[in-house]
């Protein structure tokens, strides 16, 4: 699959050579690659149900004249035929470019800054990772979906800048079901495949699987005492990509951390957030032919320290690009650990809730960072130190500025590196790397 994949990077340098060829007076353009070769499994009851593969290339083509541009997203084959496709294409966005008007806040690189990067391919067969998820899965009603093979992305444009990104990644969606409305739900993924690491994730779920036959505890409405595993942070921290460190949208004010950078509020000091570029899964560079510092420091010892900057609000602000993406959100955020050792998780605890899973977030008062969600998959009620029962679903309603700010309490020293799973288009390069967290008082509301 590597190979294929190594053979769509020079496919995607020729067609840039031959669109190159194709430009007419103060003409320019820019490429955007996405591609994959990815193995999709399917397991129900700790078996496969369901296999496949996908190999695929989307090319966006971009055509320009001053600050004008219009663009075009096709499928590519990989053959010779998408030579005559690409000059059809900027033929035809040609046309259609005089009636186009100028964008004002067009901004692309005219610096020319080539890379190419391929990680190797440290992954077994996909055949020899299934055969691993069955073994550790043994009679459990294990579920969840495979993704495996390489992804890659390319820049080129008309100033004869040419970027290339490669990693052979997997990543591994996956649930053990109890019964009724009870399951542990975790994450796996990476750039090496680790059969042991996998057999005791898996154990761990089972052990956990076991402690939700017991009777179930409800909660009343009030505060407890929390520990959120990473994946729980992570959905919660997510939050903070729907405008958090937009430099859009805080010079425009919508941004729900508005507060942190104008002064009024702050998060723990313990808490420090990054995007590490060089730490995760996505190309250090972007559709506008920027490319990304290594690390940009958002949150320093709870103050607002930085933010994502995209080529458009760097242009309509007067401002620098940092490469972000248009959204304007976190890729690859890290989130260092702290001083608590995840084997001490449950003494530190002592009494109150282990938050296994958080989902349906929505913001309840996005100018305040307050948000709603629900406790969902491995919840438990411990007591003393001990899982004593699982917990009914429930809903908790508090800002970010208590639950990362007053009340955390602790961070765990080792953190976890999680992958998103989402693959509707193409399989997503966003990840994170998070610890976990014990934060002295959460609200549940229902």
């Amino acid at each position: 699959m590597s190979g294929q994949n190594k053979d769509y990077c020079q496919h995607f340098y020729a067609l840039a050579d031959r669109l190159q060829q194709s430009l007419q007076g103060s003409e320019g353009f820019t490429l955007w690659l996405q591609g994959e070769t990815s193995d999709f499994v399917r397991f129900n009851h700790g078996k496969v149900r369901q296999a496949g593969q996908v190999s695929q290339a989307y090319l966006t083509i971009r055509l320009v004249q001053d600050q004008k541009h219009i663009s075009q997203t096709v499928v590519l084959g990989g053959q010779a035929d998408d030579h005559a496709m690409v000059v059809a294409v900027v033929a035809e966005l040609r046309k259609a470019l005089a009636d186009v008007a100028e964008d004002p806040h067009l901004l692309l690189s005219e610096t020319v800054q080539s890379t190419e990067t391929r990680e190797p391919n440290r992954l077994p067969s996909s055949e020899e990772m299934v055969s691993d998820i069955v073994a550790a899965a043994g009679s459990s009603d294990l579920v969840g979906i495979l993704a495996a093979g390489p992804v890659c992305y390319g820049f080129a444009n008309h100033h004869g800048q040419r970027n290339w990104h490669e990693t052979t990644n997997w990543n591994f969606d996956w649930s053990i079901y109890s019964h009724g409305d009870k399951a542990v739900k975790r994450g796996s993924a990476g750039l090496t495949w680790d059969k042991a690491a996998l057999a005791a994730a898996v154990a761990e779920a089972r052990t956990q699987v076991e402690l939700l036959s017991r009777p179930v505890k409800s909660l009343t409405p009030g505060n407890y005492r929390t520990y959120l595993t990473p994946s729980a942070l992570s959905e919660l921290v997510s939050m903070l990509n729907w405008g958090g460190f937009s430099e859009k949208a805080l010079r425009t004010k919508r941004s729900p951390i508005l507060k942190m950078a104008e002064g009024e509020a702050q998060l723990s000091s313990m808490l420090n957030i990054v995007e590490d570029t060089r730490g995760g899964l996505a190309p250090a560079f972007q559709a506008e032919g920027f490319i990304r510092p290594d690390e940009v420091q958002l949150v320093q010892a709870g103050k607002l320290t930085g933010s994502m900057v995209s080529p458009r609000t760097a242009k309509e602000y007067g401002v620098a690009s940092n490469g972000a993406g248009a959204g304007e959100g976190s890729e690859s955020m890290q989130i260092a650990g702290g001083s608590l050792p995840t084997a001490d998780v449950l003494k530190a605890l002592d009494t109150g809730l282990y938050v296994g899973n958080l989902w349906y977030l929505n913001f309840s008062d996005r100018a305040a960072c307050r948000i709603t969600g629900m406790t969902r998959f491995a919840c438990f009620w411990v007591e003393n130190g001990e899982i004593v029962a699982p917990l009914n679903v429930m809903r908790f309603d508090d800002t970010m500025y208590r639950m990362l700010g007053s009340e955390l309490e602790a961070l765990t020293q080792e953190t976890e590196f999680q992958a998103d799973a989402g693959s509707y288009h193409a399989r997503s390069s966003a990840s994170a790397r998070l610890p976990g967290a014990l934060i002295k008082d959460m609200r549940l509301v229902l």
